[in-house]
């Protein structure tokens, strides 16, 4: 394919697929002024930030038609770098909405590079590529799921979900504090619902199963099958209560009905500070009593030869010692599949106390939060004995964090605010280094290196 034949086609695909919202009439006088979108209509900032988008996608197009995929996919990655300033010139809010848009519609660079081997594992029964997560809060909804796997993540989770779909707490809500590479939010789990989030993850599991169809009648390879019910990777599901619910343990229960069907593990998020109360929730007793009730609603279902999905608790990084030993003892009693280490936090440590923003209401994460979230990791790898998977979460912005969360007792890790402000470049980089930091200290897989600091 010659270079202008690879940008007229480029052109014609970027016309057919790029959102109403944005204002592509303004550059393409042939197309009629499209209707309005629910994606924000941006001013200059917005326009600034398309125009970059299609440069990039046009100058691709035509470096795509001189060098092979893999090398191609590298220069997508970095290209990214290139697009990602301009979030920052939009409201934390907006950014958000516009890049789990990008991802739903496939605007983002697809990894066709493999994970280096090393970073391979299976936990749970299943098989993760990496063990580089998403976590929850991001996508919120199911909107990105293909996407953001495709982007290189070993695991993707979803949520929180509420049973009935709100709006979370008033807005503005979303506070960033770039110098300290962390953000301040106090969302208050806004959801469109269990319904809305069921049928769309119901559409893409009815999609993969037609794919996997017409896939089986090809020639087999012979290979290993990876991932879980995403596709490629592991999708996990997260489950919130709602703000004006008296029974938070029906609220649970509810969601493992409607949505366990389609995750290929669960969470109960007990940990956000956002909701009123429920860090209460985190208490021995009803701890105990709440993963009894949404353990025999997870068992009751009709569940194939794989069996349900693992069952998780997500806990928050402002626990003394004694709450912690309360939530290890009903996670060992109760053979509990794991534990999601940490959500966000309502300290302020140093330097975030002397940044005027720090002053808003919500929860912390990205930096600052890694060196608390890291001990409370350790510590509960500690009181667990090893024997429960741990997802470390917390303030990874690099492979050599990721790395010191394994070593801290983590079997995965996640990152949120990193990937915010770094955006797709910055996962196979950390893969990278990972692996690096794996084998400078003659680590020959993940599974060795697991609370080798506790040892």
């Amino acid at each position: 394919m010659t270079t202008r034949v690879a940008l007229k086609l480029l052109k014609e695909h970027v016309l057919h697929k790029i959102n109403p919202g944005f204002a592509a009439s303004r550059h393409f006088s042939s197309v009629p002024p499209p209707p309005r979108s629910k994606i924000p209509q941006f001013s200059k900032k917005g326009r600034i930030l398309t125009g970059a988008t299609l440069s990039l996608l046009i100058g691709g197009g035509a470096y795509a038609s001189t060098v092979d995929e893999a090398t191609f996919c590298g220069w997508l990655f970095s290209a990214t770098k290139i697009v990602n300033p301009f979030f920052a010139f939009l409201d934390p809010e907006v950014a958000h909405r516009l890049a789990v848009s990008a991802a739903a519609r496939g605007w983002v660079p697809r990894e066709k590079r493999p994970d280096p081997s090393i970073l391979g594992q299976e936990v749970w029964g299943r098989r993760f590529s990496n063990p580089l997560g998403l976590a929850a809060g991001f996508d919120k909804n199911a909107e990105a799921v293909d996407g953001l796997l495709a982007v290189g993540f070993g695991f993707v989770e979803v949520g929180s979900v509420t049973p009935v779909p709100q709006e979370g707490n008033p807005k503005p809500r979303i506070f960033r504090l770039p110098n300290e590479g962390a953000i301040i939010n106090r969302c208050g789990f806004n959801s469109e619902g269990i319904v809305a989030v069921a049928k769309r993850l119901g559409a893409q599991h009815g999609k993969r199963k037609l794919d996997e169809t017409s896939t089986s009648s090809s020639p087999s390879t012979g290979g290993v099958t990876h991932g879980g019910k995403a596709g490629p990777g592991i999708l996990g599901v997260n489950l919130g209560k709602n703000k004006t619910s008296e029974d938070a343990d029906a609220d649970y229960v509810q969601g493992v009905h409607t949505l366990s069907q389609y995750a290929d593990y669960l969470v109960i998020n007990v940990s956000s500070p956002n909701t009123p109360g429920l860090r209460q929730l985190q208490g021995r007793k009803q701890l105990k009593d709440l993963v009894k009730k949404v353990q025999a609603a997870r068992n009751e279902m009709q569940w194939g030869e794989e069996g349900p999905p693992p069952l998780l608790v997500k806990i928050a990084p402002d626990l003394s010692k004694q709450d912690l030993e309360d939530i290890a003892a009903v996670a060992l009693a109760l053979h509990l599949d794991g534990l999601i280490i940490s959500n966000t936090t309502i300290s302020r440590p140093d330097p975030v106390r002397e940044d005027p923003v720090a002053k808003e209401s919500g929860g912390l994460s990205g930096k600052p939060l890694f060196d608390l979230s890291t001990s409370i990791l350790k510590e509960t790898y500690l009181l667990t004995k090893g024997k429960i998977p741990l997802i470390g979460c917390g303030g990874i912005s690099s492979g050599e964090d990721a790395y010191k969360k394994i070593r801290a007792g983590a079997t995965l890790v996640q990152l949120y605010t990193a990937f915010a402000y770094g955006g797709p470049a910055l996962i196979p980089q950390i893969k990278a280094e990972l692996a690096s930091c794996l084998e400078r200290d003659g680590f020959k897989s993940i599974h060795e290196a697991v609370g080798a600091d506790c040892r």
